[in-house]
């Protein structure tokens, strides 16, 4: 746990933070750290928060080398900015470079960029109950490459922004539709990596979605229609009487931080019974409630299911009672409301 600095004297932004949007407010700053032909990383500073400059043949823009993650820091109810899980990042993101061939950031310099990033915009932290601080740690190729092979070296970078919800309207019954047209992740492929090309794959069954009406779209399992994998930007589950189930890490799903948080709260306490294993469609279905999960949505309830021509409705407006408290409890346990018993939290500021 690091020791908690006291926020520097700086007047809050003027920004309307009771309508903040999903979406990027430049701040004052960023983290930039570079490596060298020798794959060896420098210590990395703070500059100011601005565009790039990159070879037209960077190995990211040529064949999609990068991958990112998505955490956030909150204002508590103790006047305190803080992390959440930060470590789980900083190791998932050694797994995604390691499988797409990029130096892995050590964990201690991901956390000591991410820190400095939330101490240097502190004024940019939405206050208490009125959004969130956004962290977007990115990994790429930044050197010249032209035959398929990984770049000469690399870049890493962190930003950040003051954001509201992940999906409009707030808290409410989302309506998703099932894909048969289409894949998240195929098997042996990098659908366990938060690779940057998997998320540019789900733009346009996504955009066929909201076409339609529908929040988001449901991902079936490659290997098997029958099962389902994941929701486009967030992991699923399903919840049958004291049961909740999600599907298992089997290579193709991302191991999602807030899947991994929601699953302990449920069976510590809550004392469901959880199940991580192949979950059917048809199970999907069938069940009381079912959410859908990840660091921008948090933990959000799916109100309508549209497979084909069939749709089963799970909530209008009144959102489940599982649903509802595993909500209450996570977002209680990061502002510091709830008693943080997995010591998940890591202060970094008192305001």
């Amino acid at each position: 746990m690091t020791t908690t600095e006291v926020a520097v004297d700086r007047p809050l932004q003027d920004l309307d933070w009771d309508n903040l949007t999903f979406s990027v407010t430049p701040t004052r700053s960023m983290w930039l750290m570079e490596c060298d032909k020798e794959l060896v990383w420098n210590e990395g500073k703070l500059e100011p928060f601005r565009n790039l400059q990159m070879s037209p043949a960077a190995g990211v823009l040529n064949y999609g080398q990068g991958a990112f993650e998505g955490m956030k820091a909150y204002h508590t109810e103790k006047n305190r900015i803080v992390l959440f899980r930060p470590e789980e990042n900083a190791r998932r993101l050694v797994d995604s470079a390691t499988r797409l061939c990029m130096p892995p950031i050590p964990e201690e310099k991901f956390i000591e960029g991410v820190e400095a990033v939330v101490r240097d915009n502190a004024d940019f932290v939405p206050p208490f109950g009125r959004g969130s601080f956004y962290i977007r740690p990115i990994l790429w190729g930044s050197g010249p490459v032209l035959g398929v092979k990984p770049a000469p070296w690399f870049s890493f970078l962190i930003y950040a922004s003051p954001v509201g919800l992940y999906f409009k309207g707030g808290l409410r019954c989302l309506n998703l539709k099932v894909s048969h047209d289409f894949h998240r992740a195929a098997p042996h492929g990098t659908g366990n990596a938060k690779a940057i090309g998997n998320y540019a794959a789900s733009l346009y069954p996504l955009m066929q979605a909201k076409e339609e009406g529908f929040d988001e779209v449901i991902y079936l399992k490659a290997a098997n229609e029958e099962l389902v994998e994941e929701v486009g930007a967030a992991n699923i589950f399903a919840v049958k009487g004291n049961k909740m189930v999600t599907p298992r890490l089997g290579g193709s799903i991302l191991p999602g931080v807030t899947r991994d948080s929601v699953l302990t709260i449920a069976a510590e306490l809550m004392d469901m019974e959880t199940e991580e294993r192949d979950v059917t469609l048809e199970e999907v279905l069938d069940a009381d409630e079912v959410f859908c999960t990840g660091t921008a949505a948090v933990v959000m309830p799916i109100g309508k299911i549209t497979d084909k021509e069939n749709t089963k409705v799970y909530c209008e407006e009144q959102i489940g009672p599982v649903t509802r408290k595993l909500y209450d409890m996570l977002t209680g346990i990061q502002k510091e409301k709830v008693e943080d018993r997995f010591d998940w939290l890591r202060p970094v500021l008192e305001i």
